[in-house]
């Protein structure tokens, strides 16, 4: 089968730009733009189970972390979870001094209404409206003409404006988006944005967002850029608007086409910590970000522990971050091939610490990024890793996380080459166990441990030897996890925890993973707990790792006795 004559069913969706003296591809991007998140709202939109208020709470203190000033939490006209959410920021003193939340609202009146019922009380926030003005979606959707459009959107910032006045006690910045403005004519687009700063009276001293969307990517980025550099030339009181861009990636082009928007006259940028999205996702904001970090630009976001982050978007939205994802995967600083290897070991030898960053094949030193170089001057294994990954699962159900599958292969590959022979399933479990599991008896392990519930908390009393020496601990936490590591009072985060079945019926037994990484260090350590109990099981792991950590130096002996 052949694809479709394309010149029969398709056809240029954006009006082409007559731009003959345009700037934008003489410049470079020298500073950061104001960043805005939309993972708590488009991105969460896109995943199969939308966001809790409890995970929607721990991705916006990490986006707090990261450094976004910008934050939109949601759509909380259309979403009682989203509503609540708000209320739960505003009321518990959540949002930081510096922190503007943004809610999306449609131009529609009592949606604005139930909008700004959400935001009563809060001290900063952006209100932000849209409606459609493409011809698409004016003839398809809306059933109207452009200006019918634009009489929407005048509407609607008449009741924001109305409604803000009534809330004297909040900053409020009011932020209008054309969706599909990349698929809009640019007379259109500009008519109805200079309506709308004209009704919100836009300054200098009163800056309106203006968000200019690719909500469908239907050009390539040079031609968005163009729309961008118009827009910048030619809207009325350009001196009090801010130009986002919100650039979706159905082309593949997101990120070159915020690049391009910046350089173009682009102010701020839209988009998901790691690309999440509706269809094929937002643009990438860590990308762009680092990009620019490896220009020599100052992103003011902060990335240096990303593992932590990717813990935390995974657990969060349930979507796996790829292997290969720029920047972030766990493969994208490994080498398979052996030139490369080869290069990287000899660029090693001629990098120092104080000099300019100069690699072949890492335009970016892992470690700014929380990682080490273990993983990138490895012997090559790549068809070892993966054969020893579908060896544990077909045979054992065991499924290892990514960086340790790295690690773990390197353990196997040493014996395959000091014996010369094949390895064995079993051989790769018992290795597996010794590696991991037995390492919870190296230096300290549990003996007696009592788990209870107290006041809704989750309250650990268990019996550590040290030294030999039973010392008697007890920690509180929000679960057993957290309670054993208050319980040891160590310098320790958990990076990645796991839980699954390794059998099943009366023999089944639980296996616990867990990555422990020390404070400030930027290194962590694997250890694997296997019991009936997964409880038992979690103990294990937590105390294996922790004497890994012993073994590589992370931790002192002392420091793990004078904390117990």
């Amino acid at each position: 089968m052949m694809l479709a004559d394309p010149s029969k069913k398709y056809r240029r969706m954006y009006q082409r730009v007559d731009l003959p003296n345009r700037q934008w591809p003489n410049n470079e991007i020298n500073k950061a733009p104001i960043w805005m998140s939309t993972d708590l709202r488009d991105g969460n939109q896109a995943i199969f189970e939308p966001m809790n208020i409890e995970q929607k709470f721990k991705m916006f203190q990490m986006l707090v972390k990261i450094g976004f000033k910008h934050i939109e939490i949601g759509f909380p006209s259309a979403s009682q979870v989203d509503f609540d959410f708000t209320r739960k920021l505003i009321e518990e003193n959540h949002i930081p001094e510096d922190v503007y939340i943004e809610v999306l609202v449609q131009a529609r009146d009592h949606l604005i209404a139930r909008t700004f019922e959400s935001l009563q009380g809060a001290k900063r926030a952006i209100v932000h409206i849209y409606n459609s003005n493409s011809p698409t979606f004016r003839k398809k959707v809306l059933n109207v003409d452009a200006n019918g459009a634009k009489q929407l959107a005048i509407n609607a910032a008449t009741k924001v404006k109305e409604y803000a006045a009534k809330q004297p006690e909040t900053d409020f910045i009011f932020q209008y988006s054309p969706e599909c403005f990349s698929a809009t004519e640019l007379e259109v687009a500009k008519d109805v944005c200079d309506a709308v700063t004209e009704i919100w009276e836009a300054s200098a001293d009163n800056k309106v967002i203006l968000n200019l969307p690719a909500t469908v990517e239907v050009s390539g980025p040079h031609v968005y850029a163009d729309q961008i550099e118009w827009m910048h030339r030619n809207l009325q009181r350009r001196d009090g608007v801010i130009i986002s861009v919100h650039c979706h990636n159905d082309r593949g082009c997101g990120i070159a086409a915020s690049e391009l928007a910046i350089m173009a006259g682009a102010d701020r940028v839209e988009g998901c910590v790691f690309g999440n999205g509706e269809r094929t996702g937002n643009v990438d904001v860590a990308a762009i970000a680092l990009n620019m970090y490896t220009q020599g630009v100052a992103p003011e976001l902060d990335f240096s522990n990303i593992n932590e982050i990717i813990a935390t978007v995974e657990e969060c939205t349930g979507l796996p971050v790829h292997p290969r994802h720029p920047y972030a995967g766990d493969l994208v600083f490994t080498a398979f091939s052996g030139s490369h290897q080869d290069a990287i070991k000899k660029g090693f030898e001629f990098q120092k610490n104080e000099e300019i960053w100069d690699m072949p094949y890492l335009p970016i030193d892992p470690r700014d990024l929380g990682r080490d170089y273990d993983a990138v001057i490895r012997v090559n294994s790549q068809s070892g890793k993966g054969g020893i990954a579908y060896l544990l699962e077909a045979n054992y159900n065991v499924v290892l996380p990514r960086r340790l599958q790295v690690e773990f292969s390197q353990v196997v590959q040493q014996v395959a080459d000091d014996e010369g022979v094949e390895v064995t399933a079993k051989q790769i479990w018992d290795l597996f166990t010794n590696t991991y599991v037995a390492a919870k008896d190296a230096h300290y392990s549990t003996k007696n441990y009592k788990l209870s519930d107290e006041n809704g908390s989750q309250v650990i009393e268990l019996d550590v030897v040290v030294n030999g020496e039973i010392q008697h601990l007890r920690g509180e936490g929000n679960g057993p996890i957290s309670a054993i590591l208050n319980a040891l009072q160590l310098p320790i985060d958990v990076v990645n925890y796991e839980e699954r079945s390794i059998s099943s019926g009366a023999n089944a037994k639980a296996l616990a993973l867990i990555e422990l990484q020390v404070q400030g260090a930027g290194k962590s350590a694997f250890g694997a707990g296997v019991h009936d109990n997964i409880v038992t099981s979690s103990i294990d792991a937590i105390i294996a790792a922790t004497n890994r950590l012993i073994d590589q130096g992370l931790l002192k002996k002392d420091q793990v006795a004078a904390a117990v």
